[in-house]
C-alpha cells in the first residue's frame, strides 16, 4: 500500500479499495453518476488525492468516505479498508437501511420448490383472466 501524495485514477482507486469487483464495473458506476468526488460528478479518469470526499452509491447502499491513502494495486480486504474512512452518519444510515430491508423481506416466504407443469398452467390461466 502506497501512502504518498501521488494521485491515481478514480476507477483504479475504487477497484483497489474493493468497492467494485472489476475496474470496468467501477468505470461504469462513475460514468453512470453513481460516484461523486467532493460533491461533484466526475469521470473515471479523475485523479483522486488524499483528503478527497467520495459519495459512492451501490444499489440501495450509499457510502460517504474520505480518502486516507492512495493505492494502484488491489490488496486484501483488511488492507483495502485502510485506504478510506467512512463517516459515522454513513455507517448509521447503512445500518438503518439494512434493518428496513430485513423487516420488509421478513414476511416473504420462498416456495419450497419450483412450480411444475400443472402449477404453471394454473398460474398462466389465473394471470390471463385480466387480459
Amino acid at each position: 500500500m502506497e501512502s504518498t501524495t501521488e494521485t491515481v485514477r478514480l476507477d483504479k482507486w475504487l477497484w483497489a479499495a474493493r468497492f467494485f469487483k472489476t475496474r470496468s464495473m467501477a468505470t461504469q458506476a462513475v460514468n453512470g453518476g453513481k460516484v461523486h468526488v467532493n460533491g461533484n460528478r466526475s469521470k473515471a479518469s479523475h485523479d483522486v488525492t488524499i483528503g478527497d470526499r467520495l459519495v459512492i452509491s451501490i444499489g440501495p447502499v450509499e457510502f460517504r468516505i474520505t480518502v486516507l491513502a492512495i493505492s494502484k494495486f488491489r490488496r486484501p480486504a483488511a488492507e483495502a479498508r485502510l485506504l478510506y474512512h467512512e463517516s459515522e452518519e454513513s455507517v448509521k444510515a447503512r445500518e438503518e437501511q439494512r434493518e428496513l430491508r430485513r423487516l420488509n423481506n421478513a414476511g416473504f416466504a420462498a416456495p419450497a420448490k419450483k412450480p411444475g407443469k400443472r402449477d404453471r398452467r394454473k398460474i398462466l390461466s389465473f394471470t390471463r383472466k385480466d387480459e
